[in-house]
């Protein structure tokens, strides 16, 4: 039986059969562009066509056959889209990746049209992409995510972690959020810090200034010494209005008292 447990690469107190399964992070790294592989219509699309504009891409990782740990991971990114104001293909692209060889693009269409009934947003269907591959172009992809996956021979399943990476526009990874379940708050965050601010509200860009990304907690956190520099700059503001309107007033009192003379 697959377990959620091994989602981190921590895997020292792993049974047997599970060493070598786990996430390690390649934060900064390139991803393989130039990887194949078939999408959910059939038609043969290398990685790279999912990248080059300012769009950030939601990367996850899954396998058709799989039955529990992937259908539960794809119902919680489900939910978790339903619950962001932006849909998929406007301000980002989703990637959902089957890492079982040989799995078809009619298993991959099946699954889009069951994720996008639930998701319930116009347009969709062209921002969330799911692609099959064979093992070759999967492992490059798998390798560069950092991505550590196992057959098990005992149960005819997969031992694999479960996580969202997300990568720039570029086809750099930027931010990995582990486990199964995925706040709204903590996507937005990451899909904001994946396009390097050019996506989101100019609220978005002071929170993402503010919080900082504990792989620890597996959650922002706030930085403190940015949110001083903010507080400071939000206080030389204040101070500049203020003598600013006390320069007015007196500069208008002194002109009233001119016309007195």
């Amino acid at each position: 039986m697959i377990a959620s447990s091994v989602a981190r690469a921590q895997t020292s107190d792993l049974p047997l059969d599970f060493k070598g399964v786990g996430l390690i992070e390649r934060l900064g790294e390139a991803l393989p562009m130039e990887a194949r592989f078939t999408d959910s219509k059939g038609d043969d699309v290398v990685l790279g066509k999912y990248f080059g504009s300012q769009k950030p891409v939601v990367i996850n990782l899954v396998y058709h056959d799989c039955p529990m740990l992937c259908s539960i991971v794809l119902e919680s990114l489900t939910e978790t889209l339903q619950d962001l104001a932006w849909a998929p293909g406007e301000n980002f692209e989703v990637l959902t990746v089957s890492f079982g060889a040989g799995e078809t693009p009619e298993m991959a269409a099946r699954a889009k049209d069951r994720v996008l009934t639930k998701l319930g947003k116009a347009g969709a269907d062209q921002g969330w992409h799911f692609l099959v591959g064979d093992e070759e172009n999967i492992l490059a992809l798998t390798d560069a995510l950092g991505f550590r996956f196992k057959w098990m021979e005992s149960t005819g399943e997969y031992a694999h972690p479960s996580a969202l990476v997300f990568a720039s526009g570029e086809g750099v990874v930027t931010r990995y959020i582990h486990g199964i379940e995925y706040s709204a708050t903590k996507v937005r965050r990451a899909i904001v810090e994946a396009s390097e601010g050019k996506v989101g509200s100019a609220i978005d860009q002071i929170l993402l200034y503010c919080y900082r990304y504990d792989p620890a907690s597996n959650s922002y956190v706030l930085h403190a010494t940015n949110l001083m520099k903010l507080g400071g700059l939000l206080t030389l503001v204040l101070i500049g209005l203020g003598l600013a309107v006390f320069w007015r007033r007196e500069s208008r009192n002194q002109k009233q008292n001119l016309n007195q003379v």
